[in-house]
């Protein structure tokens, strides 16, 4: 068989291919989350949030509303060195992150359920 009859079968099975998976894959909330950080952001953005009053009266301070804070979690950076991965059943994780030109600190603790930001500090 020659080369050009092999790339033809080899092209029209990937091509095939492809359809096929776009097919599959379309509608669905498919993500690429392998790192650490990805991976963190991930699992604490889809928890329901509580905030301690702490927390709060930052966000009321700097005129944060829920939303701003859940947008700056999920674009945020962790800071494993600072955060505490070892506890159990809930580990305490350091994100940060800027809000009008000031960098913010979260500390928040993720449970099973529930992912409690306990404080929000100004760097």
């Amino acid at each position: 068989m020659k080369f050009i009859h092999r790339l033809g079968y080899y092209l029209g099975g990937f091509s095939i291919g492809l359809i096929i998976l776009a097919f599959f894959l379309s509608g669905k909330k498919t993500s690429c989350a392998y790192g650490p950080n990805a991976r963190t952001i991930k699992v604490i953005s889809q928890k329901k949030k509580s905030y301690s009053e702490d927390a709060l009266a930052t966000m009321r301070t700097f005129q944060m509303d829920t939303l701003i804070v859940a947008d700056m979690i999920k674009h945020g950076s962790v800071n494993f060195s600072e955060s505490n991965t070892k506890t159990e059943p809930c580990k305490t994780y350091i994100i940060e992150n800027s809000f009008k030109d000031q960098d913010f600190r979260f500390q928040i603790k993720n449970c099973d359920s529930l992912a409690t930001i306990e404080s929000i500090l100004l760097n």
